[in-house]
């Protein structure tokens, strides 16, 4: 049996491969960057900074809210959060558990996500699914799918 040697070529396929749909090569950094998207949205929103969520999201972002409201377009959303804010007063929590990457430039993360009650309303206790997308300007959320868990 023949070994063929891949001399030279040899680093250039392992990039290839490491680079390709499915490849890890630069998971371990992308999860940190949807990590940091995620506080840095639940940041905005506890801040109320219209500007710093806008340009957290994706131009035809949606949002499903845990009342079954649907937000679509990130005007749409920035109106609908800042307007949540204002209704249900309370710190919000977001910590990230899962971060997964089903394919190359799409990343999906699990969040357990907690309004603190004010005034002794007591506390939401929900999920978030956010969906990112790698653009340009870096990852952006493309969707959030919030869930209150079944009693």
């Amino acid at each position: 049996m023949q070994v063929k040697r891949w001399g030279r070529k040899a680093p250039l396929l392992l990039c290839a491969l490491l680079l390709a749909p499915g490849g890890s090569a630069s998971s371990a950094e992308d999860e940190e960057a949807v990590k940091d998207l995620v506080g840095r949205y639940a940041a905005a929103r506890e801040s109320r900074d219209p500007d710093a969520i806008r340009q957290l999201f994706t131009e035809d972002a949606d949002q499903l809210v845990s009342s079954g409201v649907w937000r679509r377009g990130r005007e749409t959303l920035v109106e609908g959060m800042l307007g949540s804010s204002r209704r249900n007063p309370g710190s919000r929590t977001l910590a990230v558990e899962t971060v997964r990457f089903p394919s190359a430039g799409l990343g999906i993360a699990d969040a357990r996500y907690i309004i603190r009650g004010s005034g002794g309303a007591p506390d939401r206790k929900m999920w978030s699914t956010f969906v990112f997308t790698r653009t340009d300007g870096g990852w952006r959320i493309a969707a959030i799918r919030n869930m209150l868990p079944a009693p």
